[in-house]
């Protein structure tokens, strides 16, 4: 089997398919990323870490988490939340095109794009070979903060040595798009039935995407809880991934309560499998029940 046969084989199976109403959610593969256990676990106490993360069978040394996209159908319209991280950010990334081609989804099909935040795993799929949108029938959509902290000039000074390449290649991938996207703000309904929902911290604008007909929902959550061990088990806890540690607590904290008090489902950009599942609530912090 050659080795583009392999991925495209690799992307069915990482497949999954939820229904919102009349609306089609399918998740679809990036590859997975390889990181080392400091990115996220510095910051936390590692007397508690230690035994927490050997209930989960996590290393605390190596982390390689999914990259899942959630690609949505609704009436003539396809679109992407988030786009992946093209074939040059990490070596078992970039493989998108792939999963798109075993759902018969062609680049030139997807109609709308939409960002969770400007990451490299979630934007950097943006352009093709040639430096030009990949997608390139497509409108694009980001929060307004997000779009604001990435265009400024300062940010590549502000945002730390170790992130200051996010920080250009963020700004450059944005310019290439900038007469095709609009903007919205938190709580707007940026397509029939989709809310936008503040989930900041990760990233100054990091948003998160509630799907909605009647009583059925899904939460599209990107980053806003990006792993499904000890983002559930202590998400009070300060995370190394985060830009604004403080506020991206709060926010994990406050989305397991809604999430668990409204059963609703959701899809997690770097959760276990498919990313698809809900949240349950224990006598030890929450867990992530996964139903792929």
């Amino acid at each position: 089997m050659t080795a583009t046969a392999m991925l495209g084989l690799q992307a069915t199976r990482a497949h999954a398919q939820v229904m919102v109403g009349s609306t089609r959610l399918d998740v679809v593969s990036d590859g997975s990323l390889t990181l080392p256990g400091s990115f996220i676990f510095d910051p936390m106490p590692k007397n508690e870490l230690l035994p927490i993360l050997a209930r989960y069978g996590q290393s605390p040394d190596t982390l390689t988490p999914p990259c899942n996209v959630t690609l949505m159908r609704q009436g003539d319209r396809t679109i992407l939340f988030d786009v992946g991280s093209g074939p040059g950010f990490s070596p078992n990334t970039g493989v998108i095109l792939n999963s798109l081609d075993a759902l018969g989804v062609a680049p030139e099909d997807i109609t709308d794009v939409v960002f969770t935040h400007a990451h490299p795993d979630h934007l950097w799929g943006l352009l093709d070979d040639f430096d030009d949108p990949l997608f390139a029938n497509a409108s694009y959509m980001i929060g307004k903060a997000e779009w604001e902290y990435w265009m400024n000039p300062n940010t590549v000074d502000d945002i730390g040595e170790a992130r200051a390449s996010f920080a250009v290649g963020a700004r450059r991938r944005l310019e290439m798009i900038e007469d095709q996207i609009s903007f919205f703000n938190d709580g707007d309904e940026i397509i029939g039935g989709v809310a936008a929902r503040a989930t900041f911290g990760h990233t100054p604008g990091h948003m998160a995407f509630e799907v909605r007909d009647g009583s059925e929902a899904v939460m599209i959550l990107g980053d806003s809880i990006g792993n499904d061990h000890i983002a559930f088990a202590r998400p009070q806890w300060h995370s190394g991934s985060d830009q604004d540690p403080e506020t991206a607590a709060a926010t994990r904290v406050s989305l397991m309560d809604q999430l668990t008090l409204e059963k609703t489902r959701v899809i997690g950009f770097h959760l276990t499998g498919n990313g698809v599942g809900h949240v349950e609530k224990g006598t030890d912090g929450y867990t992530f029940v996964n139903e792929g």
